[in-house]
């Protein structure tokens, strides 16, 4: 009898310990990452970084286009799994809104040294605009326009406010929405012609080697301190560490620098790069980054992740 109740227990402790048994048990639900991009170049970057991880692990990366809201919305319905772009504080207001019963896990920060704000060519601050509160001493330079991004974007709402405040007298000012791509397009051709231009702009992007630029200071109230000291976040749905443990550890490490972003962007946006091809080149340069993101993770089958990643990459 001892004997024949001696070997289920056994069992029962080596499944417990067993990375392929956790793996296993994840893999219903978990097979597929469902992932958003709200058509960033920084999260299109980082989705592909992890992406190139994923694939490697044997799991698939879905990534749908999704506007900010959207993607809290799909996180709080379980829709979606994780969004790598919680830019923060710009986006409280929003996550506020759909995450009332902590719906939404915020896991951590995967770049703590972000910056968003208003910035103007090099040649408009050489000229005197510096600050917030000098836009309205050039406003007919500016055309009393400020250029922004995305149609419902927090940051687009947070300038609308300060217009509609008429903060640092900035009065008959309107913002021009547009897409990401659309709002560097005007950038491109005002700079081509050393014409006055105020936008959003942020680090990782490479617009900060593409142009010239200048942050303006005195934001701190609209887009936080330290010319829009910002943090990213991954944030995941509510049941996503209980369903998906292997690759929740994964993403809860998953930590990124603004120099490893901004190449992959520059690869994609100037020398016409696809993004995964891209990820996957300049996760090949920096390999100690897999030893940090993979500590005790295994691929989708049990095995060590960090030899399958490397194999992947050609390392």
């Amino acid at each position: 009898m001892k004997a024949k109740n001696l070997t289920p227990l056994l069992l029962l402790a080596t499944a417990a310990v067993s990375p392929f048994t956790a793996s296993a048990a994840e893999a219903d639900r978990c097979a597929v990452v469902n992932q958003s991009d709200p058509g960033w170049t920084d999260i299109a970057a980082t989705n592909a970084l992890s992406g190139v991880v994923l694939n490697a692990l044997g799991y698939q990366q879905k990534v749908q286009n999704l506007s900010v809201a959207l993607a809290f919305q799909g996180l709080k319905s379980g829709q979606l799994d994780v969004f790598l772009g919680n830019w923060m504080p710009a986006q409280e207001p929003v996550i506020g809104k759909f995450n009332p019963g902590q719906d939404i896990k915020v896991v951590g920060a995967n770049l703590p040294a972000a910056k968003f704000t208003l910035a103007v060519p090099k040649y408009v601050s050489d000229a005197g605009v510096k600050d917030f509160a000098d836009l309205q001493k050039y406003a007919d330079k500016f055309g009393h326009k400020i250029y922004g991004i995305a149609p419902g974007a927090p940051a687009n709402q947070n300038i609308k406010k300060m217009l509609d405040k008429h903060d640092f007298g900035l009065e008959k000012w309107s913002l021009v929405e547009s897409s990401e791509s659309g709002m560097l397009a005007q950038v491109s051709r005002a700079v081509s012609r050393k014409a006055w231009i105020v936008f959003l702009g942020w680090e990782p992007h490479a617009m900060n080697t593409r142009f010239p630029l200048t942050y303006l200071s005195g934001g701190d109230s609209w887009f936080g301190p330290n010319y829009g000291s910002a943090t990213v976040n991954t944030v995941t749905r509510k049941d996503f560490a209980s369903d998906c443990p292997n690759l929740n550890r994964f993403f809860s490490q998953l930590k990124f620098d603004v120099a490893i972003e901004n190449a992959v962007i520059t690869r994609v946006l100037d020398d016409k790069q696809d993004v995964n091809e891209a990820a996957r080149a300049e996760l090949a340069k920096r390999p100690e980054l897999l030893g940090q993101w993979l500590n005790g993770v295994t691929s989708r089958d049990g095995q060590p992740a960090e030899p399958a990643v490397k194999k992947a990459l050609g390392l």
